[in-house]
């Protein structure tokens, strides 16, 4: 009987921890969606790229929240940015120092620290996080992640606003490749992250799953769903 009580009780237990640990993440969610840049933020971006309007550095404000909210939705893992102008726009927000810590701490309970945008190669660790991340925007936008139709916003930004050094993607380019059309002068594929082609495997691609994830702690981040004191992207 006493044994029975305890089980009980460890079962509600656990039950109520993961409700909490689902609760904060979704208000740590709603903050990064409402959260309000700072005034100068896209002026500063367009001084960088002078060729974007303001509605096309509101577009990349929406590229980067899409970045944070997926960093969070996959716990904190290290994640890779895979676009050049969203990358432009991180580091400026970067340099408000202050609002920048405050922001990190209040979305994922620790700092997120900038990495430079890459693509695909031979480094394990980039495209882990660029498997993971390609994984988590297809997600959100209901995109097929093994057979992508379309790509996510944050992977299609560097084409859409015509960004001169940008990495330009296609869904995927297999079948182009198969039939030796490079017409298109497309070297980016959202087809290639789940093969193991670059670094002989496919780490990030679809290791995340919505058991509390977001709050289990991981290699980067801490156990209690932040991310302590050296999360994010690296170093």
């Amino acid at each position: 009987m006493k044994f029975a009580a305890l089980a009980i009780i460890a079962t509600l237990s656990l039950l109520l921890t993961l409700l909490w640990r689902r609760w904060r993440r979704s208000v740590r969610a709603d903050y990064i969606r409402t959260y309000t840049f700072p005034p100068a933020l896209y002026e500063k971006l367009r001084k960088r790229r002078p060729e974007l309007a303001l509605k096309d550095c509101q577009l990349v404000g929406r590229a980067l929240r899409q970045f944070f909210l997926a960093y969070l939705q996959g716990g904190c893992r290290y994640v890779s940015m895979p676009s050049q102008v969203t990358d432009d726009l991180w580091h400026e927000l970067i340099l408000y120092t202050r609002l920048y810590d405050s922001f990190c701490k209040k979305a994922f309970g620790g700092f997120l620290h900038h990495t430079p945008a890459v693509v695909l190669s031979r480094n394990k660790q980039n495209n882990s996080g660029l498997r993971r991340i390609w994984w988590l925007t297809c997600r959100e936008e209901n995109i097929n992640p093994r057979k992508p139709s379309r790509l996510p916003l944050l992977f299609a930004i560097d084409k859409k606003l015509n960004i001169t050094d940008g990495f330009v993607y296609a869904p995927d380019c297999r079948a182009l490749r198969a039939a030796g059309d490079n017409s298109s002068g497309t070297p980016y594929c959202g087809g290639d992250f789940d093969s193991p082609d670059f670094d002989g495997s496919t780490d990030g691609f679809g290791d995340w799953s919505d058991s509390g994830s977001t709050d289990s702690g991981s290699a980067d981040g801490g156990g209690d769903g932040g991310c302590g004191g050296g999360c994010g992207g690296g170093d």
